[in-house]
């Protein structure tokens, strides 16, 4: 389960990275250009869960009422979280739970995105999309998100194409979107659903667990499809594991070569490693 002192954590993680940032620049050129591009555009009203350094304190002084600061990469700018929330997702145990480690990654964009001041969307996706955020890029908003991903019980089919497809179809301004999932599907079809997303900004996070690509178990066994009633019994040893795994790796680099292929990043996230050494490499280039 997804608690909510994980956003706690991300402050930290994010306070922790700025001093490390601070640090290297010491002794280098320094700019007065703070909040470059964020161009002031207007204001709106105050609503639980905003950033209270937004708030304008002079106009409560002549208004009474509380408004807060938008600007214009708030407006021009939005990141679309896609989580995977198919039946493959429900695997590994703890903190390294497939579907558990992804939605902390989107949980961790949206967290960051709207502390830049910038909008966000947050989607889970199998055979179809649910977006499950109202609108409100605030703090608030992602405490509630954090409660709405515990709820989800990943179940069905991925269909890449059409979801992501259908979802590529929503965006109508400048956007990254980031895609994390364990690509468990076919290869044409994860191309044509991320290539529906690729004129924008894409990230491809592929979420594995360590026991899917070394199996567990070793002797005669019985295999059961997360997304499906078929079974394989089947008696694995060394060369079972070697073509397995040699499968398994071929699938996951057509994967990193579809998103090459359109420009897009891609990282392999390990559910294993910890969390903030995954979601650095995600968030910092």
């Amino acid at each position: 389960m997804i608690t909510p002192e994980f956003l706690a954590e991300l402050d930290r993680f994010e306070a922790a990275r700025d001093r490390q940032a601070r640090s290297e620049r010491q002794g280098e050129r320094t700019t007065d250009a703070v909040g470059e591009g964020l161009t002031f555009a207007d204001y709106r009203r105050y609503e639980p869960g905003d950033e209270p350094r937004f708030i304008d304190w002079n106009l409560y002084a002549r208004t009474d009422e509380l408004y807060v600061k938008q600007f214009e990469a708030e407006r021009n700018f939005t990141v679309h979280v896609l989580v995977d929330a198919s039946a493959s997702m429900d695997f590994g145990a703890g903190e390294a739970h497939k579907f558990e480690y992804a939605a902390k990654l989107g949980l961790g964009f949206a967290y960051l995105t709207a502390r830049e001041h910038n909008d966000f969307r947050f989607t889970v996706f199998d055979s179809t999309v649910d977006r499950l955020d109202r609108g409100r890029s605030n703090r608030g908003e992602v405490m509630g998100l954090v409660e709405e991903c515990n709820a989800v019980d990943p179940d069905g089919e991925a269909d890449f194409e059409a979801a992501l497809a259908d979802y590529a179809a929503t965006i109508d301004s400048k956007a990254l979107v980031v895609v994390c999932s364990d690509f468990l599907g076919d290869a044409d079809a994860i191309d044509a659903g991320l290539e529906a997303l690729a004129s924008n900004q894409l990230v491809a996070a592929h979420v594995v667990a360590p026991e899917e690509r070394d199996l567990p178990s070793t002797g005669d066994t019985l295999f059961e499809a997360l997304e499906s009633d078929e079974s394989l019994r089947a008696y694995v040893g060394r060369r079972f594991e070697r073509t397995y795994r040699d499968r398994f790796d071929d699938h996951a680099d057509a994967v990193e070569g579809v998103a090459r292929d359109l420009r897009a990043r891609y990282e392999r996230v390990d559910t294993g490693a910890p969390f903030f050494e995954s979601f650095g490499d995600l968030w910092f280039e």
